[in-house]
């Protein structure tokens, strides 16, 4: 319990959760259904029939979370706001019951010493603007934008950390190209625009929480490190490939200001002749960041495979010409997913190397594990795998720093067992365990791991 990394101070240590995966409360103070309120009521979609129309009553106790906050000790609590709490139909009018939510949720952090750092966008977008194209379409970057007006100019003066987007790649690739998010789609052309104009929407959405004064602006990013399965030749050139479907797509344009020149090698037939794209959206999407968010959870290890789609007209955005194989030699989370710390250290170690000075300061806005969590006939959950995973994350992401990356905090995911989307609620993330029939909540070892960790740092 007292092998604990340090970290330096001012270092933040926080902890994250998202809307749609604990709020609940789906149907009340005029909150209008989201992409997610309809896939995860269509048969089949979600792991037995879960929804989030409950998830861990959130919106009715979170004077209770923030109080497992408190007691943790977190200097910061990382949250989203439900898009379709706000502006519930596809544009207009605003809703001021779910304004004042989050004006209550921010109220409760403050005054228990806590920083609030609001997400705008964590995939629960409002249905009727999927029923007008969906992120397909630029009108949904458009309304993006004047839906991050108005909670900026509700909640700026007393949020200081802003994320517009978290992890594009799902919205884009698992929503539109794989199919198991929402809105459920498997379209070719249809992704590629839908992760441009989530681009597009964050560049928006960065003009306009500038000029509403708050005082940090970022994007959060979820990049694999990609490894190749063997050292041929064919696996080592499915690795760039791998590497732009996950992460260039997002941080050259972001960071540099340019498409990813491997995009044609990835997407074929694909990429051209995207009328999507337009005389000065690369400007509008590189514009400079106060930080740059990372979530990280596994390598991937990929192997040179052919297109599984020959025609490029039925071939979904996905279908890159690698395929991902299972990383020897290690432990897998409930998830399936390798757990391999090094790789975290490479991945922003890579990151520092690729773009240099044009990197801003990072925070890590996600990082952990599900586990097959037990509850102990003492009452307690010990979940030691999940502690293990924390502590060797937190000494690798101290690695980075060592080698020159410039972290400035941390967030665990999650604070809360909680809706894992299409798993429903089979895996469990949360350092405190939610008995879902009754909402108790049960702090688990790697909360009391945590909240020592916490302690223990210079402050």
């Amino acid at each position: 319990m007292t092998d604990f990394p340090s970290f330096p101070p001012g270092f933040v240590f926080g902890a994250a959760t998202a809307s749609y995966q604990i709020e609940g409360a789906a149907h009340e103070d005029g909150r209008g259904p989201s992409i997610w309120d309809t896939y995860s009521h269509t048969p089949g979609l979600v792991a037995n029939g879960d929804t989030g129309d409950v998830a861990c009553d959130h919106y009715h106790r979170y004077p209770q979370d923030v109080a497992l906050l408190r007691e943790l000790g977190v200097d910061s609590y990382r949250f989203s706001i439900a898009w379709p709490r706000i502006v519930p139909d596809r544009s207009g009018p605003v809703n001021p019951k779910g304004l004042d939510f989050y004006a209550r949720l921010v109220d409760e952090l403050l005054a228990a010493g806590i920083e609030p750092a609001a997400t705008l966008y964590h995939w629960d977008l409002p249905q009727a603007l999927e029923d007008g194209g969906g992120w397909r379409v630029r009108e949904t970057a458009e309304r993006f934008a004047e839906y991050a007006a108005v909670v900026a100019g509700h909640l700026g003066d007393r949020v200081p950390r802003w994320i517009t987007l978290n992890e594009p790649w799902c919205s884009a690739f698992l929503g539109y190209s794989v199919g198991r998010h929402a809105p459920g789609a498997r379209e070719g052309r249809g992704a590629l625009a839908a992760a441009h104009h989530l681009l597009v929407g964050h560049g928006l959405a960065v003009r306009a929480l500038r000029a509403a004064g708050v005082r940090e602006v970022g994007i959060t990013l979820n990049l694999d490190h990609n490894l190749p399965a063997t050292d041929s030749p064919a696996d080592r050139a499915a690795v760039p490939r791998a590497d732009t479907q996950h992460n260039l797509v997002w941080t050259e344009p972001i960071l540099a200001g340019r498409y990813p020149a491997t995009e044609e090698d990835t997407w074929g037939e694909l990429i051209t002749g995207q009328d999507f794209r337009r005389d000065g959206d690369l400007e509008l999407i590189s514009q400079p960041l106060d930080f740059l968010g990372i979530n990280y959870y596994r390598p991937t290890v990929v192997a040179d495979a052919p297109y599984r789609e020959s025609d490029p007209a039925k071939r979904v955005a996905t279908d890159n010409r690698y395929a991902e194989v299972p990383m020897p030699g290690v432990r897998r989370t409930a998830m399936g997913w390798a757990v391999a710390p090094h790789t975290f250290t490479d991945l922003l170690v890579g990151l520092k190397e690729r773009y240099g000075a044009a990197l801003p300061p990072l925070h890590i806005t996600e990082n952990g594990s599900a586990e097959d969590d037990e509850v102990s006939p003492d009452g307690a959950v010990h979940d030691s795998y999940r502690v293990a995973y924390l502590r060797d994350h937190l000494t690798a992401l101290r690695a980075a720093m060592d080698a020159g990356v410039d972290v400035r905090g941390y967030y665990v995911w999650s604070l809360l067992d909680n809706f894992e989307w299409a798993f429903g609620y089979d895996k469990r993330f949360g350092i405190v365990r939610v008995d879902y029939a009754t909402q108790q909540r049960t702090p688990k070892d790697s909360y009391h791991w945590y909240r020592a960790l916490i302690a223990s740092q210079p402050r």
